[in-house]
């Protein structure tokens, strides 16, 4: 009895030579998986360096840039009251239109009284030119002394003098009459319109603000650590959040600003304290746009832009 269970253990046991243990199935998968991760991640790492190395190096990118442009305040040079105002906001103007008339019957009776008082002066010019010679064909005989001669001629150079004098009033009432027509300095777009009819304005005061977006250009605030290889004359391309993806403007690196935008703060920070602690500063660096894109894709200040300097060029 024992000899016929014995023969059955044998029986029951398998041959090893059958079939591999279900145990070591997930062993092997693990170490495929393992093995195949190993080649995603190294894979990965080389086609970032090789990105890095043949396309990154290549750029220099920032999203912090804006449009900007020098615009042009209008002021006027004469005060009065303001007769008529022919713009407003929004309203693209060329250079030498008119965009404000002041009152102009003070201006026009200033110069009428400077004209009268030349030729007042120029009479009195004639006069003493005519005394002057008389004295002077007389003084050969000996008819005139010399202290009337020299008389004379002090005469005539103070009259001279007032005819200069009297003359250069009327040019400036002239000119203070031309001057209430105030114009545009530059072409562009009239903004901050603050001038109404009625107003009575003096010299220097704000009027409006004509743009030159036709000459806008870009100011790319980049970190410190990317400018070390950006030198002015490298060429950019930008894209306006205005347009998005599909416009793309070409510009050229101008040069860069004086100083961080921390230091021209109202408030600079102040560094030499015990918790200091140090933050990577962004340096404003200008370029210039292509007039011809600008003509076809306005853009206007204050607007966000992403630059691409090509420091390979």
């Amino acid at each position: 009895m024992n000899q016929i269970r014995h023969i059955k253990k044998v029986e029951a046991q398998p041959n090893a030579s059958e079939e591999i243990p279900a145990e070591a199935k997930p062993s092997n998968k693990r170490k495929y998986l393992f093995l195949a991760f190993g080649a995603s991640l190294a894979l990965l790492g080389g086609g970032a360096y090789a990105y890095d190395v043949l396309v990154a190096s290549h750029h220099v990118v920032t999203d912090n840039a804006y449009v900007e442009a020098n615009v042009a305040l209008v002021t006027p040079l004469v005060g009065g009251p303001v007769r008529e105002v022919l713009v407003d906001d929004t309203q693209a103007v060329k250079q030498g239109d008119v965009l404000v008339r002041l009152d102009n019957i003070d201006a026009k009776l200033a110069l009428t009284r400077a004209e009268a008082a030349l030729s007042a002066a120029k009479a009195q010019l004639d006069k003493a030119r005519i005394d002057l010679d008389r004295r002077q064909a007389l003084s050969a005989s000996g008819s005139v002394s010399g202290e009337e001669l020299t008389s004379a001629r002090n005469a005539y150079s103070a009259a001279d003098a007032n005819v200069k004098a009297t003359e250069a009033a009327r040019q400036q009432a002239a000119i203070d009459l031309d001057r209430t027509i105030i114009r545009a300095p530059i072409d562009g777009v009239v903004s901050k319109r603050q001038v109404q009819v009625g107003l009575r304005v003096q010299p220097g005061m704000a009027l409006m603000t004509v743009v030159p977006i036709q000459a806008a250009y870009v100011d790319a605030n980049y970190k410190e650590i990317q400018l070390a290889k950006v030198q002015p004359g490298q060429s950019a391309t930008l894209h306006s959040d205005l347009y998005g993806d599909d416009v793309e403007f070409h510009g050229r690196v101008i040069g860069f600003s004086g100083g961080t935008g921390a230091a021209f703060a109202v408030v600079p920070a102040q560094n030499a304290t015990g918790n200091w602690i140090k933050v990577v500063q962004r340096l404003p660096v200008r370029m210039a746009l292509d007039p011809k894109e600008l003509e076809q894709h306005p853009l206007r200040v204050g607007l966000s832009m992403t630059a691409d300097i090509h420091v390979k060029d």
